[in-house]
């Protein structure tokens, strides 16, 4: 299984977390980092979002249609997400758009075993990798991409 953790691009600030949107410079890395991905994506991809607005604009420069799950909220565990995720059992790539903390605590739970809150720069992508070698369950890192590497910065 590849999953695939996204964490929306910069958001405007403001008091209602679920409803703040993204900047003009956050679509546009929403829209480089979607491009890029579309390159790399297999056709049958899952791709998940939050209810935040923010979260779904991200995933909304991916494609049209993605699947809005609460337990991507902001305020969602590492374990309530790997759980929403059906991790690593769900067959196919799954594109998750989501946010930190629990993006970071899942890349150090998956890679290192550790709980541990690893940061995830607004608009950044994890690629892990989920594989099983000699009845043994192994996670790698494919690629970990941000968006100033796409634009240029």
């Amino acid at each position: 299984m590849d999953l695939i953790l996204w964490r929306h691009a910069e958001a405007e600030e403001g008091k209602n977390d679920l409803a703040r949107r993204l900047t003009r410079y956050g679509q546009q890395q929403a829209h480089q980092m979607a491009a890029w991905l579309r390159a790399r994506l297999p056709a049958n991809y899952l791709l998940l979002a939050s209810e935040a607005k923010r979260s779904q604009q991200t995933a909304g420069c991916l494609a049209k249609s993605y699947q809005v799950l609460p337990a991507l909220n902001p305020s969602a565990s590492p374990q309530q997400v790997l759980q929403a995720v059906n991790w690593p059992k769900i067959a196919g790539p799954v594109v998750l758009v989501g946010h930190q903390p629990y993006l970071g605590g899942v890349a150090a739970q998956l890679l290192s075993e550790q709980a541990q809150w690893w940061s995830v720069k607004k608009g950044a992508i994890w690629w892990l990798q989920y594989r099983e070698r000699d009845g043994v369950g192994q996670v790698r890192l494919k690629v970990m991409m941000t968006p100033s590497l796409l634009i240029g910065e």
